[in-house]
């Protein structure tokens, strides 16, 4: 699955249970742990991963785009919600000629970018994929113990056993 992948935050954080925690005691560590979740994922699937948090209701805020561990974080302006900013963003990401998927909770908006032609991916769809990569992953990506990667082990004994007759100089 390649392409752009754009997350409404907040539907997330509040449909995940994992989050639940977080949600209580403040969301800047949940904000924080959903964008560590999903720069994970991009890493794993090579999507350009975008999320999009509402900052509508904050006085005298202007739109603020960073990016944490290669993942966009959007925080819109005062007066615009992220379903509207998402809107926009999959109108140009279209345009590029790429696929477009975007993980909201908001039935109205899966409806509308569905429309323009995006794919709309729910909480649930989106923990899904999220897992199934992270277990695809440990299949290429085992851990190994460091000796396993040294040369010695990985001769013949024969070759081996002549190297270290070299070493003891016994040649």
């Amino acid at each position: 699955m390649k392409g752009f992948l754009i997350v409404d935050g907040y539907n997330i954080i509040y449909a995940w249970t994992e989050f639940e925690k977080n949600r209580e005691s403040g969301l800047d560590y949940a904000r924080s742990r959903l964008v560590s979740v999903l720069a994970d994922h991009a890493a794993l699937t090579g999507l350009k991963v975008v999320v999009v948090f509402d900052a509508h209701q904050i006085k005298g805020g202007g739109e603020r785009t960073e990016v944490v561990d290669g993942v966009e974080v959007i925080y819109t302006q005062q007066g615009e919600t992220a379903d509207s900013l998402i809107e926009r963003m999959v109108g140009s990401f279209l345009a590029d000629g790429v696929a477009v998927y975007v993980a909201t909770a908001d039935w109205a908006e899966q409806v509308i970018i569905f429309g323009r032609g995006a794919f709309r991916l729910t909480p649930g769809e989106l923990r899904e994929q999220v897992q199934r990569a992270k277990q695809e992953s440990k299949v290429h990506y085992q851990q190994s113990k460091p000796v396993d990667a040294y040369l010695e082990n990985r001769l013949l004994e024969k070759v081996r056993a002549k190297f270290e007759q070299w070493r003891r100089g016994k040649s």
